[in-house]
């Protein structure tokens, strides 16, 4: 129970931060010409602001990955757009369709037959090829970063760069599942996995900036959280011992399928105006 209830403060904090950095970016693109740097830390101090809601959300889903599988968890973030959806009526003033309303509603009840469906326990451990293998997969994703920077069509851009974000959070919750604290704590630090996991939070949190600044906020969202929920859950169910209760294994797919859609529904309509 405490590792739902992290789970989802952890989708309320990445809701709230995704509205704080959109407005934030937002103002920064605004900010006049030859700005001086004060000029700017004010202008963007919001997207700072939703930098350390996103951290504090990492160590809630960190904290429940260690005995919740990946593709509840990961649903369970996901569905923070919803949050941000909810919030942007709040802050924003934005006014939700009924396709959106229902949306929440299928959301809300995919997540309750997840949370239902899932056998919670700790992932397979890995030795020390599987966590270079990570690492590995960690200096991928830079790749894929490196290439959306380098496309200067803003719109390709932002595609890419909202994959590699997805891809990059996704690898982040995949070795909080499986990362094993050594003893004496500090000898940790010599992990593979625990460098794969620097790496693969430090490029998603930059891309997805750079991926707001170039694309629809909404559609940046809804590519980063279905490559972020879709790819860890396969890699937990196929090889990391992620479980499904005894006789739930089409309400678990059910709740996964309309979870996620109902996110999907979300992101590509609710746009956040700053």
């Amino acid at each position: 129970m405490l590792a739902l209830v992290g789970a989802v403060l952890a989708a309320i904090a990445y809701g709230a931060a995704t509205v704080l950095q959109a407005i934030g970016v937002r103002r920064l693109r605004e900010a006049p010409t030859g700005s001086s740097l004060l000029a700017r830390c004010r202008a963007g101090w919001l997207y700072a602001a939703g930098l350390a809601l996103d951290a504090v959300g990492f160590v809630l889903s960190f904290a429940a990955l260690r005995s919740l599988p990946l593709f509840l968890v990961e649903s369970m973030l996901a569905s923070s757009v919803g949050v941000t959806a909810v919030l942007a009526v709040i802050w924003l003033g934005v006014r939700l369709s009924r396709l959106e309303v229902g949306a929440l509603a299928v959301t809300g009840i995919g997540l309750v037959l997840l949370a239902i469906s899932a056998q919670e326990g700790a992932a397979r451990t890995l030795d020390s090829r599987g966590g270079w293998l990570l690492l590995g997969g960690g200096v991928a994703i830079a790749v894929v970063f490196g290439l959306g920077m380098a496309d200067r069509n803003r719109a390709r851009s932002s595609i890419t760069l909202a994959v590699a974000s997805g891809l990059g959070f996704g690898l982040s919750g995949i070795v909080a599942r499986v990362l094993n604290t050594s003893n004496p704590l500090w000898h940790t630090v010599f992990q593979a996995q625990l460098w794969a996991l620097i790496l693969a939070g430090a490029v998603a949190l930059v891309a997805y900036g750079f991926a707001l600044d170039r694309g629809r906020t909404t559609s940046v969202a809804a590519i980063t959280f279905a490559v972020e929920t879709i790819v860890p859950a396969a890699i937990g169910l196929a090889f990391l011992g992620d479980e499904i209760r005894r006789g739930l294994v089409v309400v678990a797919v059910l709740g996964f399928v309309i979870t996620l859609g109902g996110c999907l529904a979300l992101a590509g309509h609710a746009e956040i105006e700053a």
